[in-house]
């Protein structure tokens, strides 16, 4: 948190949701790094390039991106939350531009040439032979198959939407705080569990008036599938920075950016520190009767680090 308070500019800051449809979602279960890499790719790409655009923004602009791949049943629902600043610097790197009060970017537009880089770049994973395909959609292996398949979403509506502004960057901070490394469910969301069942709390978004908080029952089996569909490849990082946020360019970018806002550069004389608690072992120690903490985790084949065992405190 204390590192990304100094990448906040005093500016507006919006919130967009690129969804991907069901369809292609079903592509994505199977295909999680290309598919989700593309999705990363192409929702960034299409931010900046509207608000490139001399009649849109002109301006060039930064996000931060965090991947979900869940609904609130543990269904597969693969979706970027992006946060952007509400502008970007002038092609000449001398002015900032900024957004109108409280509007970003059309959503309409964005939908539009997301859906049309998406599926072309899924045609592109195919001819590469990057894509595989398994039970009942085996047959989109074949090229002619696979852009039948693709054709219906050229015309359907792409989720693609922007929440209200954050209130503030302490508002973005707090988000980032809570969203950033969530997991696809969260104890408190869970009533019971036990051998044969798990029930858990979930909102059903089809209701429109009316209670959405209900309680769903799954086959403890069927509960650990849905659980372990959101589990990302091996090093795949969920959040990731494009534009003037980029990691290579992003110091650089801000301090120029704060330099045109007039603003002071953010100083983290006493950064926030969270509260670390020990993980602890239920069973004491047979030594001393004591409670036992976890000094260190590692996985299987991974070499511990070598610590000498505590000492016994003076009697």
């Amino acid at each position: 948190m204390a590192a990304r308070s100094e990448d906040l500019l005093p500016v507006e800051y919006f919130h967009l949701v690129f969804t991907l449809p069901a369809a292609i979602a079903r592509i994505a279960y199977w295909n999680k790094r290309a598919v989700y890499g593309l999705l990363f790719r192409v929702s960034a790409k299409t931010v900046t390039t509207i608000a490139d655009d001399p009649k849109r923004m002109g301006a060039r602009v930064g996000m931060t991106s965090v991947l979900h791949t869940w609904g609130s049943a543990l269904t597969h629902h693969p979706h970027v939350h992006m946060i952007v600043p509400g502008g970007g610097l002038s092609k000449d790197g001398n002015r900032w531009v900024a957004c109108k009060l409280g509007f970003f970017l059309h959503v309409r537009v964005l939908s539009r040439l997301f859906r049309r880089l998406f599926i072309e770049g899924l045609l592109a994973l195919h001819c590469e032979g990057e894509l595989n395909f398994f039970g009942d959609l085996a047959g989109l292996s074949e090229p002619q198959a696979f852009a039948a398949y693709l054709a219906p979403l050229r015309k359907n509506e792409w989720v693609v939407y922007a929440k209200p502004p954050f209130g503030g960057p302490e508002a973005v901070l707090a988000y980032l705080s809570r969203y950033t490394h969530r997991v696809a469910i969260s104890n408190s969301r869970i009533v019971s569990a036990d051998a044969t069942t798990v029930a858990f709390r979930w909102k059903d978004y089809r209701i429109k008036n009316g209670e959405r908080q209900k309680v769903m029952r799954l086959a403890t089996g069927e509960f650990i599938r849905r659980f372990l569909i959101h589990v990302l490849p091996d090093g795949f990082h969920r959040i990731r920075h494009y534009g003037l946020l980029a990691n290579a360019t992003r110091k650089a970018n801000i301090a120029k950016a704060r330099a045109l806002l007039g603003a002071e550069p953010v100083k983290n004389e006493n950064p926030p520190t969270a509260e670390i608690i020990p993980l602890t072992l239920r069973e004491p120690c047979p030594d001393c009767g004591g409670q036992m903490r976890i000094i260190e985790t590692f996985r299987r084949g991974q070499k511990p680090q070598t610590r000498a065992p505590p000492r016994k405190a003076a009697a």
